[in-house]
């Protein structure tokens, strides 16, 4: 009889140890999701966690190119994302919101141990030892512009900035310590700020379109275009040192993938990050290539692995070849995008119509709530499209559908708009004949004004389409992938075959949409109609 519990306890542990077992293979056989920001040293610094990972047998699924850092660590909050490259200064300021003490911006690891104590208290989150460099802000202008103003300081800048232009990224403006916090710290007021995408600024700069720009200290640009620094003489920006930032489901489930990546830690420093992000931004070298180089110099990888498809990068110099070769030579690429972005439009677009059209039947019937309602929606259409994503991810997570949600949110407003001005300025005499005839109310709108409505009802649906169209680009920000990657990829990394290979076949597949839409409306418009349109 003693002996009876023990026995029952040994055949409970027994029959449990396979369910124990099967979880953790499934835990383990779940790919580490890995992301990155819209900038070339973020998809570079991605791209060596993701092959450190798979170097190590754990499977992955790469997100880059996600949107801002708010955005980029919405998906990592959510669970929709799992580790990241960041930057403890961008985490102290842009993230916790904290302020810049004394002492936190004298000694980096202070600052290190502060943002990582916090995110663990406030998020669950884990910041893995610093790979070893800092990439902070970097102030840059012309030579010519630095010896015309006699600019060295930021102080100096703040003292001309009534006279310049800035070109800053929208993160940068956004952000505690970027143009707000100059703005207090420094007195800068720039003669007008233009938004523009990371790698686009330099561009700029060195047209002269823009007088000063934001930069990263290890940037490969800086060189190239012989840009000036200008100095922090007051000690605004905080240390930023790089890290692999890890969400809380990782931090506790994969001590696998945490080991593997803590290998990267310490291994990079600013020399070496310089050369590398010349090599991906000047050069045009394939990310996943310049990651695997510097994986076997330092001694995380050994054989050469084979590059990566899911890494939008070209293999080869881009800008010495034409825009027609290099999408020829992606064409398998570039046909799986175009398929992705069309199963966007089409579900989004489909699902509009399903809700818009019975939606502007009903309101045709209560007149009185259709202009609030209406208008409500066209308020909707006016949010920036990367807010709106932005705003999707923390309730649907990253990837397909939060893209689906928030392009089907755009498809509304002109079809319901269409589609109510249609139904309710049906002919006048056919719906007084409808009347005559002893129709009711439904039946004159289901018989009568509904299909007098057709031409402006497809009207609305194809003006729908084409805005879906150029929305779904966007959805690149939030890892739904389409036409969009290669854009995304292509403005980060100065790549103009890159943008145009995605632009090009999104605008393509606009005029087909809209040209087959034109069809269909010529195809269910009235007889009578039809023929006055022949005339």
């Amino acid at each position: 009889m003693r002996a009876r519990p023990r026995v029952l306890f040994a055949l409970l542990a027994v029959s449990l140890v396979p369910r124990v077992a099967r979880a953790q293979d499934s835990v383990r056989a779940t790919p580490i999701i890995v992301a990155s920001k819209p900038f070339g040293e973020s998809y570079l610094l991605a791209e060596m966690f993701a092959q450190t990972l798979e170097s190590r047998g754990i499977a992955v699924d790469r997100r880059p190119g996600l949107g801002a850092t708010q955005v980029a660590f919405g998906a990592l909050r959510s669970g929709a994302i799992d580790v990241y490259p960041e930057y403890t200064g961008t985490g102290l300021l842009a993230v916790l919101h904290d302020s810049l003490t004394d002492s936190l911006a004298a000694d980096s690891r202070l600052l290190y141990a502060h943002v990582q104590r916090e995110f663990d208290r406030r998020y669950g989150m884990r910041w893995l030892p610093p790979l070893g460099f800092q990439n902070g802000y970097a102030i840059a202008v012309r030579r010519e512009t630095a010896a015309r103003y006699r600019l060295r300081t930021l102080s100096d800048l703040a003292r001309e900035g009534s006279h310049l232009t800035a070109g800053f990224t929208s993160d940068f403006i956004g952000r505690p310590d970027g143009l707000a916090g100059l703005a207090r710290v420094y007195g800068l007021h720039p003669r007008a700020v233009r938004p523009l995408a990371p790698a686009v600024k330099y561009q700029a700069l060195a047209t002269g379109a823009v007088d000063v720009i934001d930069g990263y200290s290890t940037d490969g640009l800086l060189s190239k275009y012989d840009l000036v620094t200008l100095v922090d003489d007051r000690h605004f920006f905080p240390p930023y040192a790089a890290a692999a930032l890890v969400g809380a489901r990782l931090a506790r489930s994969r001590p696998d993938a945490i080991a593997a990546l803590t290998m990267l830690s310490g291994m990079l420093d600013e020399a070496r990050m310089r050369v590398l992000n010349r090599r991906v931004e000047v050069e045009r070298e394939d990310v996943a290539i310049v990651a695997a180089d510097a994986l076997r110099h330092i001694g995380i990888t050994r054989a050469k692995p084979a590059v990566s498809t899911a890494a939008p990068h070209p293999r080869y110099l881009s800008t010495r070849i034409s825009i027609a070769s290099y999408m020829w030579d992606r064409r398998a690429a570039l046909w799986k995008l175009v398929l992705q972005h069309i199963l966007l439009v089409s579900l989004a677009l489909g699902a509009a119509i399903v809700v818009a059209l019975p939606l502007a039947l009903v309101l045709e019937r209560a007149r009185r709530a259709a202009e609030p309602l209406i208008g409500t929606l066209g308020v909707l259409e006016t949010i920036p499209s990367i807010a709106l994503l932005a705003f999707m991810i923390p309730l649907f997570g990253i990837g397909v559908r939060p893209a689906l949600v928030a392009l089907w949110i755009y498809a509304l407003y002109p079809i319901v708009r269409s589609a109510y001005s249609g139904v309710r300025n049906a002919d006048a005499s056919a719906v007084a004949a409808a009347e005559a005839l002893g129709m009711t109310p439904w039946q004159r709108l289901l018989s009568v004004r509904l299909p007098l409505a057709a031409p402006a009802i497809m009207a609305g649906i194809r003006t729908a389409a084409v805005i879906t169209v150029g929305a779904a680009t966007l959805a690149a920000f939030i890892g739904a992938g389409g036409l969009g990657e290669p854009i995304v990829a292509g403005l980060a990394l100065a790549d103009t075959n890159m943008i145009l290979s995605g632009a090009l076949p999104a605008a393509a597949l606009a005029l087909v949409v809209d040209g087959a839409l034109a069809l269909v409306e010529r195809a269910v418009a009235p007889a009578h109609l039809r023929h006055m349109a022949e005339r």
